[in-house]
Parts: C-alpha cells; structure tokens; sequence
C-alpha cells in the first residue's frame, strides 16, 4: 500500500460560526478526508466572535502573523502533494488571505481553493486586484459549490480548473420529524399561529430588515404569525437596533430576537417554525437552508449563488427577488394561506436533501477532487 497523499489545510475554523468555518470544520473531523490523507491544518480566522469581525483589535494581526508563521514551518518541514486553501476572495479579507496563497506558491505546491464567497468580478480591475487575484489563481484549481457561481471568476480561472461541489450536512432523525407527522392531525395545532424563522447572523445582507419590512406588510394585510429571529448579534445590527427597527415597524410581539442558539435549542426552533426564511443578497450557497430542509421546512429565499440548485421555486419552497419586501411577502403569505402547502414542499425538501446534500455525499465528492488533483 501506497502512503497517503499529504494535504495542508488552510481555513478559518469556529468560532465564529459561519458557512465557511463549518463547512472547513465538517471537513477537518471528516473520517473519510482523515483515512484518505496525511492532513495538516492551518487556522487562518483571525476573529474570535462574530463581535470581532471587521473590528480593528491588535490581537487579531497577532494571530495572522501566528497562522503565517505556522504555515511557514510546515511548508518548511513536510513535502506537501496539495495545498487546500478555504479564502476569501473579494475585498480586504482578500489582502489578509492572499499571502498565505502566496507562500504556498513560494514552495512550489499544488494549490486548490475552496471557494465559500463572492465578489471577485467587481474588484479584478481594481488596484492592487487586478495584479493579485491572477497571481494567486494562476495553475491553481478551484472547487466551487455551484456553477452558477462561475461567472464571478470567469475573468481570472478557466473552466477547465474548476471543480464543483455543493455543501451537505448530516441528515439525523430529529424527534420532531415523527412529531411532525401526528402534529397534523393535532386540533391544537390546525388553531395555533403560525411561526416564521429566520436562523442567522444579525447581518443586514442576510436580509434581516428586509424581512422586517415584509412582516410590516403581512401585518397590514392581516396576516397571523410570529416571526423568531435566531442569530448573533454584530456590529451592523445588535439587539438595541433591532428592537428599534421593530418598534419602528409595530412589529412588538410578532417579531421575536432569541439570540444565539446551538445544539438542542437550535434544533428544537426548526422543529416548532412552519417556514423558514432566508432573505439574503449575498450568498454562495445558503447552508442554513439545508438545515431547515432536514426539518421538512418549506423555504423561501432568494436567487443568490448557488441558491437556485437547492431551492426550485415551486417545489420545495419560494424564490423571492432579493432586496424585495413585496416578493418577500407575497412569497411568506402563500405558505401562511395553506398549511397542506407548507407540508407538501418541506416533505419534497426533505427528499431532495437526502438524494443531493447530505454530509456523506459532500465529503465523497470532495475526496474524489481532491484525489484527482493530486494525481494530476
């Protein structure tokens, strides 16, 4: 038997917790990654908290200059087959990721990226982007978790040395999925409102106040709901601000912030919602959308990244046009209206989540990319 292929691992790992981090996470606990390769990790996050992002705090170059020199020593000391990197590639995050690219080349290894985010195409002519995003891109392959997000790096990677490969979560048996087929002949719960749930980071471009304002219209029309938004604060919008921005909307006792939630108190908001929402405008993926999926939650979101491959319009949920309160209602309000809707679509999600995105699917595609590369 051969020795394993050797993988140095570049990525922000938890906490915070963020797609990117959970998904560098899965990939770090995976046994099948960890039998198939000699791994080595490098932590390149420098926040701790979601608090701490875009802050400057001098801790924070500590750590980068920590990673750095980690990485360095590493590369210094193992022979490598393949460097995975999970950066980001748009904006200053790029600037603080780029040099760990960079020293990677430095040693001549093979390079793949991990794509999690967005927004090359608007800084590529942009200085010093237009010299750096081809520098470091250059003879590396890029794993993509859609092709409809390919033409966001089209002007810097060829086709042919990109890899695509959506995301998967574990898909488990929660205690509400039976609880949610004897619910349906509940008389308690045929009466009761029901409850929209928005799960994730208090981020404007997630959509929050968006949402808000398509509650405000669903209010007006007369509609009955709860809405529970369940996230962490940041430093765009914190419980203060978002209890004004509810007041602001007469939304006092429909639109409920619960903070944080992990582990059985994650669980247990998807099991007591009807619909989830995820009104973002920036997005690759939507990761939380799967999640919900697994609790036979219909979803509506919007038409962001890889979005469209997850959620088809009609099926297992709603598009909505994103920075729309209109669409977004409207898209809310027809789920609100029929119940036997509501279970039909989170029923067709569930499904579609087991065929095509589940953790065991994930991790096989990424191990065969990641293989062949190596082999290249």
């Amino acid at each position: 038997m051969g020795r394993k292929s050797r993988i140095l691992f570049v990525g922000s790992l938890p906490p915070p917790v963020h797609g990117s981090a959970v998904v560098s996470q899965q990939i770090k606990d995976s046994i099948v990654i960890n039998e198939a390769f000699d791994c080595d990790w490098v932590n390149l996050g420098t926040s701790r908290s979601m608090e701490e992002i875009g802050k400057n705090n001098p801790i924070k170059i500590f750590r980068l200059f920590f990673a750095l020199f980690k990485e360095f020593r590493l590369l210094l000391t193992k022979n490598y087959d393949l460097c995975y990197l999970a950066i980001t590639c748009h904006g200053s995050g790029f600037l603080k990721d780029s040099p760990f690219v960079l020293m990677c080349k430095l040693f001549r290894n093979k390079i793949v990226i991990h794509q999690h985010n967005k927004g090359m195409s608007g800084d590529v002519g942009r200085w010093p982007y237009k010299w750096l995003l081809p520098l470091c891109y250059k003879n590396a392959k890029v794993i993509l978790l859609s092709w409809y997000l390919y033409p966001d790096i089209e002007k810097v990677v060829k086709k042919e040395d990109v890899f695509i490969c959506p995301n998967g979560i574990k898909v488990r048996e929660f205690k509400g999925s039976s609880r949610a087929q004897s619910r349906i002949v509940c008389t308690e719960d045929n009466n009761r409102i029901p409850r929209v749930l928005f799960l994730s980071n208090l981020i404007e471009s997630k959509g929050v106040l968006v949402l808000l304002d398509a509650l405000k219209i669903l209010k007006d029309k007369g509609y009955q709901f709860i809405c529970d938004f369940v996230g962490g604060e940041t430093k765009e919008i914190d419980s203060k601000r978002f209890k004004e921005e509810v007041e602001i909307r007469e939304l006092n006792e429909i639109a409920i912030y619960h903070g944080r939630k992990y582990g059985d108190e994650k669980e247990e908001a998807f099991e007591r919602s009807d619909v989830f929402v995820l009104p973002t405008y920036n997005e690759t993926f939507g990761l939380v959308n799967l999640e919900a999926m697994a609790h036979m939650k219909p979803v509506v979101s919007t038409n962001e990244g890889g979005i469209p491959d997850v959620i088809k319009d009609g099926e297992n949920g709603f598009i909505s046009e994103s920075k729309n309160p209109e669409s977004l209602a409207q898209c809310i309000g027809r789920l609100l209206d029929s119940k036997e809707l509501r279970e039909r679509m989170g029923k067709d999600g569930y499904l579609k989540l087991k065929e095509k995105f589940t953790e065991e699917q994930f991790e096989k595609n990424l191990f065969n990319i990641m293989n062949t590369i190596c082999h290249i």
